[in-house]
């Protein structure tokens, strides 16, 4: 949550975050407690069509409730804020 809100990190933040969300010089951001966060106008964009069933729901992992198998993204995340790390099959930086 805290890199979604730090503009130095992404290049569009997904989060508007309220206090202190850390620095670019390393200074650690606050506790939970002493922030607030909401979801951007862009970050809006990757539920904006979820209501409108145009993605296949699954059960969550005790079947309390049912969410998406993946998000019907108008806004392309992965390409505009990039990604880094070690998956199945696949490695990106």
């Amino acid at each position: 949550l805290v890199r979604m809100a730090q503009d130095w990190s992404l290049r569009v933040p997904l989060i508007d975050g309220q206090g202190n969300f850390g620095s670019i010089d390393g200074d650690p951001p606050a506790a939970m407690r002493y922030t607030e966060s909401r979801l951007t106008k862009v970050a809006h964009e990757l539920l904006e069509d979820i209501d409108k069933e145009t993605v296949d729901f699954q059960d969550t992992y005790d079947a309390s409730a049912t969410e998406p198998k993946v998000l019907p993204a108008r806004f392309p995340n992965l390409l505009v804020n990039g990604s880094g790390g070690i998956a199945v099959g696949m490695a990106t930086n």
